[in-house]
């Protein structure tokens, strides 16, 4: 559950998307007109992401050449979450099978990373993943890392205590519910905000391969 100062956190982070996006739209410069889209709100102006590292769950590691040649949703979480994790996988779990068809060289990707590294291991997280569709990946890193990560998409994640007499790894982790999207040059082209429509999104990341392809 959200505490006060978690929740504050959490609108603020939520407001400042908000604005960010608004700003992109309404002030940023203009690229070549971008599709049409229902549940994507693309950035007329995409912006490059500073250096990550994460690991991913196959042992390899993430970095920003890893995430280019395909449109990708980026979703903050952790194994251990009651309900919006796995309400969101199963969600781009069905917006996954509508682009199963096309070709894996540009098919869309979904890019779990656990903000609870203390619990959820890589492979760990992959596992996770994985449950809701085999082809999401999934990565994790340090603290620091995994913050540097979440702050260049606008996102942020906070550990919050357990209840008082509660074992010490009953802890949660409040994060982020906007998932973020990156074209397939690796760079935030926008965002997605629940509540998530599957079809909507299925039918915006078909549109998004086959008209700007890769």
């Amino acid at each position: 559950m959200f505490n006060r100062t978690t929740a504050w956190i959490l609108v603020i982070a939520l407001a400042a998307g908000a604005g960010l996006w608004a700003a992109y739209r309404w002030f940023g410069p203009a690229e070549p007109a971008m599709p049409q889209t229902r549940a994507v709100r693309l950035f007329p102006q995409p912006r490059v992401l500073p250096a990550f590292s994460l690991q991913q769950s196959d042992g390899t590691r993430l970095v920003p050449g890893e995430l280019q040649g395909h449109w990708t949703i980026v979703f903050l979480g952790f194994t251990h979450c009651p309900d919006v994790c796995p309400t969101t996988l199963a969600e781009l779990a069905a917006a996954q099978k509508q682009w199963s068809t096309l070709p894996d060289s540009v098919r869309p990707r979904v890019l779990f990373v656990s903000v609870d590294p203390d619990r959820d291991s890589a492979l760990l997280a992959g596992e996770y993943a994985h449950a809701f569709h085999p082809d999401t990946l999934a990565a994790t890193a340090d603290v620091p890392s995994l913050e540097a990560f979440a702050r260049s998409l606008s996102l942020v994640f906070m550990k919050v205590p357990p209840a008082a007499g509660a074992p010490a790894d009953r802890y949660n982790v409040d994060h982020s519910a906007t998932l973020a999207v990156l074209d397939p040059k690796g760079r935030m082209a926008g965002i997605l905000q629940p509540p998530l429509e599957p079809k909507a999104i299925g039918e915006d990341f078909l549109m998004l391969t086959q008209s700007m392809g890769r």
